[in-house]
């Protein structure tokens, strides 16, 4: 990501513009002014989502947009790392801006969220009903991924936007430390929340998500679980199953941060109906009780499947994830990609890989703008009720 700011923008359509500015001043404040100040390049500016590193005063990156914004609605969240069309970063932030008549959008937010996931998910996908008049809806939600089941969240949005409005966001990160991570709406800073958008457009959007996993060694049984904890697998303490067949080394048996770096790159995969995995990150270990910790629930006695992925096998589903995101719009050119990239498949493509890997997504977007953060999860629901992933791409394109 280059240092000073930048733009991004794809020529306006007659009613609609999207543009991305990025900065990676260290001074939060100016950091805000300088990406902000790239990214609004239109009038009438409808919505700011904001990709920011956590090593920023957030308080004063928020006030710093908001000083260039004049009060425009905003949501975002500290990340894993950030990406724009220059290629990814880690000590930027990223801002992306939505404008004209053919785009309009409304923001909610839930706090307190591990009390209450799928209430918090309901409460934020409430603010749909602020929109009408125009053809084309998505909910984008941004979650703490350290607060719970995630799976909740995902429910409780849909018993409210129902199966015609997709979802997609992604959770927060806190660059791998796993202690907090923050969500932001308008000059809030919030941690332990759900932040959403509502948006609805005159041009079709399209949402596409992959994950690029493939499955080791025999099936196993969850024989006891609840919700995002996992204690026995094949009627043997979980951690202990997870060490030995992945041939674990010697310091992810007893470092709970060795762990966490080892987990990222072998996930638990679950069977679905569909024929295609669903794959869970396993974020931690409890090393007394012998059990895993995963960020969305895994159902207890269903079959899944220790997982693993290599560097074309991920660029492979990056491809994918781009050109299904694309379909929907049935030829237009995108205004903008948004790419919500689990932190696993960094871990699995290398600093060169995900260089890789933000060309390919460039590439696709055929010279339109690219912005996008390192998850701890991602969100898309297309159909089904099912819509929390891991350790996967998801890309939202918007006409």
């Amino acid at each position: 990501m280059a240092d000073g700011p930048r733009t991004d923008v794809r020529p306006h359509t007659r009613s609609r513009w999207l543009a991305v500015g990025q900065s990676r001043d260290p001074n939060a404040r100016v950091a805000g002014r300088a990406a902000v100040d790239a990214a609004l390049t239109g009038e009438d500016a409808r919505l700011l989502i904001v990709f920011a590193s956590g090593a920023y005063d957030l308080e004063a990156l928020l006030a710093g947009i908001d000083e260039r914004s004049g009060g425009v609605p905003l949501i975002g969240c500290s990340t894993a790392g950030q990406i724009a069309t220059s290629g990814p970063g880690d000590a930027g932030v990223v801002v992306t801006a939505l404008g004209g008549p053919g785009f309009a959008a409304a923001t909610a937010v839930a706090t307190g969220a591990s009390g209450r996931l799928r209430e918090s998910g309901a409460q934020v996908a409430g603010a749909l009903r602020d929109l009408d008049g125009h053809p084309h809806h998505a909910m984008m939600l941004l979650t703490d991924g350290l607060a719970g089941d995630q799976q909740e969240i995902v429910r409780g949005a849909y018993s409210v936007v129902g199966a015609s409005v997709p979802l997609v966001g992604g959770c927060a990160g806190d660059d791998l430390k796993m202690q907090a991570t923050y969500q932001l709406h308008g000059t809030d800073v919030l941690s332990d929340a759900v932040v959403g958008a509502a948006i609805a457009s005159d041009g079709p959007i399209g949402i596409g998500v992959r994950h690029g996993w493939r499955r080791v060694g025999e099936p196993i049984i969850v024989t006891r679980s609840r919700g995002n904890r996992v204690r026995l697998l094949d009627h043997q303490p979980a951690l202990d199953v997870y060490l030995e067949q992945l041939s674990a080394p010697p310091a992810a048996r007893e470092d709970p941060a060795a762990f966490t770096r080892f987990a990222l790159t072998h996930p638990l995969g679950l069977a679905r109906r569909s024929g295609e995995d669903q794959v869970r990150f396993v974020r931690e270990a409890d090393f007394e009780e012998r059990s895993l910790g995963c960020v969305a629930e895994v159902p207890q006695g269903g079959l899944a499947w220790f997982m693993e992925g290599d560097a074309a096998s991920v660029l492979a589903a990056t491809d994918r994830a781009c050109e299904d995101a694309l379909a929907p719009l049935n030829g237009t050119p995108p205004l903008g990609l948004i790419a919500f990239d689990c932190i696993a498949r960094r871990g699995v493509l290398g600093e060169d890989g995900i260089e890789r890997e933000v060309e390919r997504v460039a590439a696709r977007a055929g010279g339109a703008p690219v912005a996008g953060f390192y998850t701890y999860g991602e969100i898309a629901r297309t159909h089904g009720v099912n819509g929390f992933h891991n350790q996967t791409l998801v890309v939202l394109a918007l006409s």
